[in-house]
């Protein structure tokens, strides 16, 4: 295997500007997810170090609201420079501590690059408005509008988009001047601390961002502190409405899990559709959470679209992650590895089959084989709850409105695909899937970054997307003359 790159990253939680490997006796040890080998051993912080670095965001607040637009669309430029300068190592880091193909951590990257380019780009232009007023009592007026930053930013973030998953959160509270506290997921974090260092590099206020590793604790302390003005969180959704109930009067933002759908239509290129579908359940062994899970074909094309879609299962190659050709690595540990091979189980024994799949490919280094079930029922896990993994079921339905209403039984509502050539039916979509996002002709795990991005129902609350993100981080203060 490839040397560790432990130049990037300095293994200590950053706090107030300083580098600490000091913290409450316990370690979060971050290991390779194909070979198993120890990348880092992270100390875990304790309740006052957390108060340190929640304290030092907030003082940071007036030296942040002070910097001009210029300055901070400089300094994200300048971290895109550092990305950029750096993209393979940190592409080889995320397959490292992730577990994530070669060929999809490297576009991850180029992901980061774009967010931070967009913020750099919206910091400029990002404002008010002039609010219409000269009328009735407002005769003679003029009112206007500014954007002011709402305080300090409490991150946590996930493991499956170590990088551009932070950055979805720190750099648009860059753009606007918001103070970040950032909690990353234990399993790669490292990603998280390289950011740290670029931050250092480009002369980010001191106090002004915080990396720290800690326990459940000294995390819900971060998300109740009075002093924290929004919590944006990216994870489960069980996790997310926990700390929602917990966070007391702040401004929240979740973004959570999802069972995502695709509907197959007639009329649609069924070859160049069941290769997409096939990739968008089974990337990075469908640890995403908008991976395709529920394939919803209409009758007239189900068994010829079926046997396609067998043909392109077949032709995924599983394996380490490091090599091109691999598109699903290993599962994030062995806990969420067993979880997935239990839901296949009890979906056969309650008389569903496999058409691919449904077996490990390599046990030791929880490599499980992209699978595909069809006769499911809606009260099985692998249909109604968020597998976050290469699973995914295949369902008949009788026609485009029939596969609307299946999509949308679900306490989920992320986003959806829908492969059809009838504007008709494009437009039944928009006005009838309950997500927060339908693509067209494509699988429901399209994103670019500066879209508006998130949830309905279970799915979370708020949007992402640099100029969403940032306006989810800012207030309007009306000005009446």
């Amino acid at each position: 295997m490839p040397a560790t790159l432990t130049s990037l990253f300095t293994p200590a939680n950053l706090i107030n500007g300083n580098w600490s490997f000091e913290g409450d006796g316990s370690f979060n040890t971050v290991v390779e997810k194909y070979h198993g080998t120890q990348l880092a051993k992270l100390p875990n912080a304790t309740e006052a170090q957390m108060e340190e670095a929640i304290a030092a965001a907030y003082a940071s607040r007036e030296v942040l609201r002070k910097m001009s637009a210029g300055d901070r669309s400089t300094k994200l430029d300048a971290l895109a420079a550092l990305i950029e300068k750096h993209q393979d190592e940190l592409a080889k880091l995320i397959v490292q501590e992730g577990g994530k193909p070669i060929g999809y951590a490297k576009t991850e990257i180029a992901r980061c690059i774009t967010t931070v380019k967009t913020a750099a780009a919206e910091a400029l232009r990002f404002g008010g408005e002039v609010v219409p007023m000269d009328f009735g009592a407002g005769a003679g007026k003029t009112a206007i509008t500014k954007r002011f930053p709402i305080g300090v930013i409490a991150a946590i973030t996930p493991f499956n988009f170590p990088l551009n998953l932070v950055l979805h959160k720190v750099a648009p509270a860059m753009a606007v001047g918001c103070p970040v506290v950032l909690k990353p997921a234990p399993q790669a974090p490292l990603s998280a601390l390289v950011l740290g260092r670029f931050m250092e590099d480009i002369g980010w206020p001191k106090g002004a961002f915080h990396v720290l590793m800690c326990g459940v604790p000294v995390a819900e302390k971060l998300v109740k502190d009075e002093r924290v003005a929004m919590l944006s969180f990216t994870g489960s959704d069980k996790v997310g409405w926990h700390l929602k109930a917990i966070c007391g009067k702040k401004k929240v933002a979740l973004e959570l899990g999802g069972n995502a759908a695709v509907i197959i239509d007639q009329g649609v290129d069924l070859l160049a559709a069941a290769k997409a579908v096939a990739m968008g359940a089974n990337l990075y062994a469908g640890q995403t959470c908008i991976s395709t899970q529920r394939i919803y074909a209409v009758a007239s094309v189900f068994e010829e679209f079926r046997d396609l879609l067998v043909k392109a299962y077949a032709e995924l190659q599983a394996g380490d992650p490091s090599a091109a050709e691999i598109s699903v690595g290993p599962i994030i540990d062995k806990g969420h590895y067993e979880r997935i091979v239990s839901w296949v189980e009890e979906a056969t024994k309650a008389g569903a089959t496999i058409l691919a799949g449904g077996k490990p490919v390599d046990l030791e280094r929880n490599v499980y084989a992209a699978t595909l079930l069809t006769g499911t029922q809606h009260s099985m896990r692998v249909n109604c709850a968020e597998v976050f993994g290469p699973v995914a079921v295949l369902e008949e339905v009788k026609d485009f409105s029939d596969a609307i209403a299946a999509v949308n039984d679900s306490t989920y509502g992320l986003q959806a695909g829908v492969f059809t050539t009838s504007i008709a039916h494009m437009k039944q979509a928009h006005d009838e899937l309950e997500v927060g996002g339908i693509i067209i002709n494509s699988i429901p795990g399209f994103r670019i970054d500066p879209m508006p991005y998130g949830g309905i129902k279970d799915s979370g609350l708020g949007r992402e997307g640099l100029k969403y993100a940032m306006e989810e981080m800012s207030e309007p203060r009306l000005l009446v003359y």
